[in-house]
């Protein structure tokens, strides 16, 4: 077993029950003196003691390894980076110091945090225009984000039912409509028909499954008519999982734990179409070529990039991606997280990250080095993905998505070469929206900060009006 550290989360146990150190000591069969050792983190869990816990307390073992006091760790160092905070911030040990005797507290605070970051950016977002509701109220999409951010955007259930599913279906990628048509067919008594988009003028995809069909539009491309009928097979082959995992979400709205269902269907999708072995030795292979790993599974530039996200299995981990989307408003249609990162939370915005200038080259890939305040770095890369279009005008269907990673990974992304970055490129100087940046003299600088005050010299213009 790897080495174990649980002393936050022994003393949180022992204090739910009542009992003092001599009294745990007891009841687990150990001296008090080792007790303590474990609280303070001074020795490693042994599998005696872990045995042990589980039959005096009735706890599962798998809680107590999980690594959420690292989760809460990476939380922590994000929300003390915001800067809302003074520059005299903790350091990584006092950080540790907390999530080790304090963890409750940090839980409070982070909760805390959380309800401050919503106020700004719903701030943010009404721009001063009177819009009225709950500041604090939580969107649907934040829910969700934040439950596979949770779980470092990975399930590894549904990983296994879908590897369970490939395995059954057989055949190669390049047969896979023909594949999932006739397995639906076959296992589920589910027909497949392509109708016109005058017959569905509105609607993409429709399954019945009480009529036993499925019906596509012609508007779909053939990676999409193939993503979505992965996707009605998650619905038939693995319908308690998907409620099992929207149940442990913890999301009490209806329509939101219905969405959450979606997603996790759609995840479903992805792992049976790039299954977790072959795409991560593939991702490998290619120093993360999107447009390779598209065309060796059948999938679009939008899918490749959202599954690279999910490489976050133990033991076979790839490089930790953040993937946004957004439309020509400037609006993040999609954020797909498995990190703690600044940029991956609340970005999206900046004028000056390229993820905007994509849109005027279509198909290019953009890549970028970027910095924030904070002083944190990221590898990026930005390119066009073109929607499926119920009408005329390709254009009003265009979106942008952008992969990023930190900037210690991007040796690994061949993407990354253009830049020279082993030569010390120059980054981009980023902020997460106008609202939050400091930075006193950028040139796109649209609005003043809410959460601090730039100098004003009546005598002096800078570049903007906020700078002087």
């Amino acid at each position: 077993m790897a080495k174990a550290l649980i002393g936050s989360q022994l003393r949180q146990l022992r204090r739910q029950h009542g009992h003092t150190q001599a009294e745990m000591a007891r009841r687990l069969d150990i001296s008090p003196a080792y007790v303590n050792l474990l609280e303070n983190n001074q020795r490693a869990l042994s599998v005696q003691v872990l045995m042990a816990l589980t039959e005096v307390y009735g706890v599962d073992m798998r809680d107590l390894v999980s690594d959420r006091d690292t989760a809460r760790l990476a939380d922590l160092r994000a929300a003390v980076a915001d800067p809302a905070f003074a520059e005299d911030k903790p350091d990584l040990q006092e950080l540790r110091s907390v999530v080790d005797h304090a963890p409750r507290f940090a839980d409070l605070f982070l909760h805390l945090y959380r309800s401050h970051r919503s106020a700004v950016d719903h701030l943010a977002r009404m721009g001063g225009t009177g819009a009225e509701g709950d500041l604090l109220r939580t969107a649907p999409e934040a829910a969700i984000h934040d439950f596979f951010r949770d779980n470092r955007n990975y399930f590894d259930p549904l990983e296994t039912a879908a590897e369970q599913t490939r395995h059954q279906i057989g055949g190669a990628p390049d047969d896979m409509y023909a594949l999932l048509k006739r397995h639906l067919r076959v296992q589920f008594h589910v027909d497949v028909t392509v109708k016109s988009t005058g017959e569905m003028p509105d609607t993409l995809r429709v399954f019945d499954r009480a009529a036993g069909r499925v019906l596509l539009s012609q508007s779909l491309d053939h990676p999409n008519r193939v993503f979505q009928l992965a996707h009605v097979l998650a619905l038939v082959t693995a319908p308690e999982l998907l409620d099992r995992l929207t149940e442990a979400s913890g999301i009490a709205a209806e329509a939101t734990r219905a969405r959450c269902r979606v997603e996790l269907a759609n995840y479903f999708a992805a792992a049976l179409l790039m299954p977790y072995e072959r795409f991560l030795d593939l991702a490998e292979t290619t120093e993360y070529d999107i447009d390779r790993l598209a065309a060796a599974f059948g999938t679009t530039f939008e899918q490749v990039g959202h599954r690279l996200t999910t490489l976050q299995r133990d033991g076979a981990r790839g490089v930790g991606f953040f993937l946004l989307r957004i439309d020509r408003a400037g609006n993040v249609t999609k954020r797909v997280n498995a990190t703690a990162f600044a940029l991956a939370e609340k970005g999206g915005a900046c004028p000056v990250w390229n993820i905007h200038n994509a849109f005027a080259t279509p198909g290019a890939i953009l890549p970028q080095l970027v910095e924030l305040p904070d002083g944190a770095r990221y590898f990026t890369i930005s390119r066009t993905s073109d929607r499926p279009s119920l009408g005329t005008g390709a254009a009003e269907a265009r979106l942008v998505v952008a992969l990023g990673c930190e900037r210690s990974e991007a040796h690994r992304v061949g993407y990354a070469r253009a830049l020279n970055l082993d030569r010390g490129g120059a980054a981009a100087r980023i902020g997460i929206n106008c609202h939050l940046c400091p930075r006193p003299s950028c040139p796109q600088r649209a609005h003043q900060p809410i959460h601090m005050e730039l100098p004003i010299d009546a005598n002096r213009r800078g570049k903007t009006r906020y700078e002087s």
